[in-house]
């Protein structure tokens, strides 16, 4: 008769599972969530217990509890003798209590036997065919690389052999390993020949350093790829242009490992761009280098480092060349300068100098190394014997001639732009200077002036606008009394850094930027001013001012209102102001200004020629005009000095001016009486007044005033 068993307690089934859930669920990939893995572990401890329970006993149970903790992962060390030591522990106490029977312990042992077993086998098995899968997958990758190997190998192997530009192999030391055959076409060997050929032998002896160079530097690391422009030697020895780019290849370990080379020939382009380059860089009439050419090797020059090292400039402009393409035409005019430039081309180029056209009628010629302070100038001597020689274009027989600026400095002295336009303005002194076949050399003290005079030119307008010009005046005195008649008012600039300046310094640009007038005209109602308030001071004086009226000012229609607003504004009486004209002013004066000088005298004002004996000296035209007093030039009087052979001839002519003068009644005032012989010697020959050092220099208004408060006060 069978013996009963007990039930199976559901609430000690799931403890058991939970306790050992928690004893062996401790692996990080565990394919179950907790609760998966605590209700597979429920399921099979109920199973267990049933087969320890269970009439006729079968493993079966144990044998799904091993390979169902395989399958989830629960293959920790531990986890196997937990299970196994729990099952014969924990089991029947917590699932079955109160099983008792005779080969119990003889079915907890097969269990555990068996559990062991299956654990085993299937932990054997899962290992089997995960080292199956890597074995598989590791022949597979092998092959999908030699498979991809191949076809690389093809797909190069295509490319190589049928690509349209060069490509060749060559190992570190330069010697080629193989070419394609466009290669071997485009130097005109066979690829066997190739295969005997260092590429070094393939270079222009002027290219070797630099090509070493960058194989070194690949060799070394500094860079894997090289591109440029690169010519070889045919095997004919003709010359070929390519687009080169080489690639250095290294070993897995970093080692250079060989060299790749695509050549493209760009021969029939190279051979374009030069032309194209020559066009840009070359006059188009004379063939020779431009402007721009020119100030490239210059700026190649000046970039040498040579501190002693001398450069030369010829600027070079033909003179006359408008009125040629004025009267023979633009046709002839560039027949004229092909001529000129083969001739400066075969006389100075020879030597190595550069020589350009710059536009026009202008060259230029570069001399790259000055050896002696003269090679410039020779230069330029023989530049102008060249263009000198008669040119015959047709039936013309031409004449020409040409002007040179001359620059020679250290290299360090300047950059191009500042030696071009030194170059400049040589010229225009060359050819200021008057006359053709001139040159003149660059004095950088003479540039400095002008460069101030540049300044002083564009500073006048706002100059006047400050007030900074001032007026002084010079007493001109009556030789036979020794009172003073007359004072004449200077102009003098207060310029804020460069002090108190002369006429002399900024009269002449004053006239040149057409400023004189308005300047002209300040002084004019200043020196008015001044002499109204000595007339309402010193009434008895009588004394007159002197003011100097520019030709510009001549010429003005306004000048007869200007003069009259003035003497209105001042209170002056006409008769104690003294227009002061140049002799050469006057003599040009015609029309307009003759009837405005008229209305001047006829106003009561006084005209007065400066410097008179420096310009026409025609005292029959002056006797036309409204004068009333010459002034002698200072040439005459500094003449008549003590000691001096040619003192007789300058009294002589100093006594001739005054009586002509007089007898055209006209008064005389002599200028630059600098010592008492002077004055002396005018006295004795009738000359009215003089006016210089020896009476007083020019000095303020107050200074004048005080003069006549002095002659006022009674001894």
């Amino acid at each position: 008769m069978a013996l009963s068993a007990p039930e199976i307690s559901t609430s000690g089934a799931q403890r058991y599972a939970g306790r050992w859930m928690r004893a062996i669920a401790r692996r990080p990939f565990v394919p179950m969530s907790s609760d998966q893995v605590e209700s597979l572990l429920t399921e099979h401890t109920v199973r267990l217990a049933e087969a320890l329970r269970a009439d006729e006993f079968s493993p079966e149970a144990a044998v799904a509890v091993g390979r169902a903790l395989v399958e989830a992962n629960l293959t920790e060390p531990e986890a196997l003798g937990w299970t196994l030591g729990a099952l014969a522990d924990h089991l029947v106490d917590d699932v079955v209590p109160g099983l008792d029977r005779p080969d119990l312990a003889a079915r907890i042992t097969a269990s555990q036997a068996a559990l062991a077993e299956s654990f085993a086998w299937a932990l054997r098995d899962r290992t089997f065919a995960q080292q199956e899968r890597i074995s598989r997958s590791a022949w597979e990758a092998r092959n999908e690389a030699e498979r991809a190997l191949r076809d690389s190998e093809a797909k190069f192997r295509a490319v190589f052999s049928g690509a349209a530009i060069g490509i060749g192999i060559a190992d570190v030391s330069g010697q080629i390993l193989d070419v394609n055959q466009a290669f071997a076409n485009m130097l005109g060997y066979s690829r066997e020949e190739m295969r005997e050929i260092n590429v070094g032998d393939l270079f222009y002896a002027e290219d070797r350093p630099g090509m070493v160079a960058l194989y070194e530097e690949m060799l070394e690391g500094k860079r894997d790829r090289v591109r440029m422009e690169k010519r070889y030697f045919r095997k004919d020895g003709s010359e070929l242009w390519t687009d080169l780019a080489v690639s250095l290849i290294r070993h897995d370990d970093g080692r250079p490992r060989y060299t790749v080379a695509m050549v493209q020939d760009i021969t029939e382009r190279y051979a374009l761009q030069q032309r194209l380059r020559f066009q840009a860089l070359h006059d188009p009439l004379t063939g020779l280098p431009n402007r721009t050419l020119f100030f490239e090797r210059l700026e190649a020059v000046l970039r040498q480092p040579a501190e002693q090292r001398r450069i030369g400039v010829c600027f070079l402009d033909l003179d006359g060349f408008k009125a040629i393409n004025d009267t023979l035409g633009h046709d002839v005019g560039d027949k004229l300068l092909i001529v000129v430039a083969r001739r400066l081309a075969e006389a100075v180029a020879g030597a190595g100098h550069l020589v350009a056209r710059m536009g026009g009628d202008e060259f230029v010629i570069l001399v790259a190394d000055v050896d002696q302070d003269g090679t410039a100038v020779e230069v330029a001597e023989a530049a102008l014997r060249a263009v000198a020689e008669p040119v015959y274009i047709g039936a013309h027989q031409l004449a020409v001639s040409a002007s040179v600026g001359i620059v020679d400095r250290f290299v360090a002295d300047g950059a191009a732009t500042e030696l071009m336009k030194a170059a400049d303005t040589t010229l225009y002194w060359a050819k200021a200077e008057g006359g053709r076949g001139r040159w003149a050399r660059y004095d950088p003290e003479r540039a400095a002036r002008e460069a101030t005079s540049t300044a002083l030119a564009a500073a006048l307008p706002a100059a006047l606008s400050r007030d900074e010009f001032v007026v002084e005046y010079q007493p001109i005195v009556s030789l036979g009394s020794g009172t003073i008649r007359a004072v004449e008012a200077l102009i003098r600039w207060q310029h804020p850094t460069l002090g108190l300046l002369s006429p002399d310094q900024f009269i002449g640009l004053a006239e040149e930027t057409g400023l004189i007038v308005r300047l002209g005209q300040w002084v004019l109602e200043r020196s008015c001013v001044e002499a109204g308030r000595w007339h309402k001071e010193f009434p008895r004086a009588r004394l007159m001012v002197s003011v100097n009226l520019s030709p510009r000012q001549v010429s003005d229609p306004e000048i007869v209102d200007q003069v009259a607003g003035a003497l209105r504004a001042s209170g002056l009486p006409p008769d104690l102001l003294q227009l002061e004209l140049t002799e050469s002013a006057v003599m040009a004066t015609g029309g307009e200004p003759v009837r405005a000088l008229r209305k001047l005298a006829d106003t009561g004002v006084r005209l007065a020629i400066d410097d008179f004996g420096t310009g026409y000296s025609n005292l029959a035209y002056l006797r036309q005009l409204p004068l009333h007093t010459l002034k002698l030039a200072g040439p005459f009087v500094d003449g008549m000095r003590a000691q001096d052979p040619a003192s007789v001839v300058a009294e002589r002519i100093v006594d001739a001016l005054v009586r002509l003068a007089h007898a055209i009644g006209l008064s005389v005032t002599a200028e630059s009486v600098e010592t008492a012989e002077q004055a002396e010697g005018l006295t004795a020959l009738g000359c009215d007044c003089g006016q210089g050092r020896y009476f007083g220099t020019p000095v303020e208004a107050s200074a004048i005033a005080a003069l006549l408060r002095a002659a006022e006060t009674p001894l």
